[in-house]
């Protein structure tokens, strides 16, 4: 729930930064805190970060959705609202529910979590007809379906960490997407942001937050839950993101909600908490999770 609620706030510390820094220039400066975070826990946990035989495909293709994951983010927040944002990236639950069953095994997709998934999307439909009678509509949808896009992204780069966290050392993944995340977005940054960014105190906390407590700790806690818990049960209690999510921009961005976003959210909140639903195992003295749950191998 504490990880949950400090992951509700990052839209808007995105969104804070964005008046004083292009998105993409925010996301590799983002990387670059994250990492520092990172970094000291992996000198602290003796963190082995040499990368072996069999793990530059893994890690690479984990890096590959993780830079185009924070692109449809970090986009998505520049065009619609913090608050429609929060509400579509935690879609990821869905995604993560929906892939599981595919990629997790034991993580079965039950027919309760199918109708789940169903009321989840109505509640996305819902909060697109917000956008349609807001000023500027144009955009607000825009940034919607990039930050729809982001929330498909994010669960399939969940899963892919959930099959990957026994094998690979936590700290060495984080690290890798830290720094080919980097490199790919000054590049891409220095090509297509050419507007002057500026240094403020806001920008300087936006990216304290985005960084050392999203990118830095965020990140190390939500891996390590993963290697113990299937991904599904971890991200439905991620699903107090989108009332969290709407009162920090209310009170932080000073955004209005109208009833149309609270009803979306409370759609996309019940849909996708149906749709983290398990049958019961056949067996009932078999633990419903193991510690490690990657040991079928191979890559999603």
């Amino acid at each position: 729930m504490f990880v949950s609620t400090l992951w509700s706030g990052n839209s808007i510390a995105i969104k804070a930064g964005l008046d004083y820094a292009p998105a993409l220039r925010l996301g590799w400066m983002r990387m670059v805190a994250g990492a520092v975070v990172i970094l000291g826990w992996a000198i602290y946990t003796r963190a082995d970060l040499r990368i072996h035989r069999g793990e530059w495909w893994p890690l690479i293709s984990l890096s590959a959705f993780f830079c185009v994951q924070i692109i449809f983010m970090n986009l998505g927040i520049k065009y619609t609202t913090a608050g429609h944002a929060t509400v579509l990236i935690v879609t990821s639950s869905i995604w993560i529910s929906v892939l599981s069953h595919f990629f997790i095994p034991g993580d079965r997709l039950a027919p309760v979590r199918l109708i789940g998934i169903m009321i989840a999307y109505s509640g996305i439909i819902v909060i697109s007809a917000d956008s349609l009678r807001e000023p500027g509509a144009e955009n607000l949808i825009i940034g919607d379906i990039l930050s729809a896009i982001s929330g498909f992204l994010l669960g399939a780069r969940i899963v892919y960490n959930a099959r990957l966290v026994s094998r690979i050392d936590p700290a060495k993944m984080l690290l890798f997407q830290a720094a080919v995340g980097t490199v790919a977005f000054i590049i891409i940054s220095f090509i297509f942001e050419p507007a002057p960014w500026l240094w403020t105190w806001q920008l300087a906390v936006s990216l304290f937050y985005q960084g050392m407590v999203i990118a830095g700790f965020g990140f190390i806690a939500m891996l390590l839950m993963s290697k113990y818990f299937f991904p599904s049960r971890t991200s439905a209690i991620h699903l107090t993101q989108p009332v969290t999510g709407i009162l920090l921009a209310w009170l932080i961005l000073d955004e209005d909600p109208s009833e149309l976003l609270w009803a979306g959210g409370i759609l996309v909140m019940a849909g996708a908490l149906l749709a983290q639903k398990r049958s019961a195992p056949a067996n009932p003295t078999h633990p419903t999770r193991p510690v490690k749950q990657s040991s079928s191998g191979g890559d999603a």
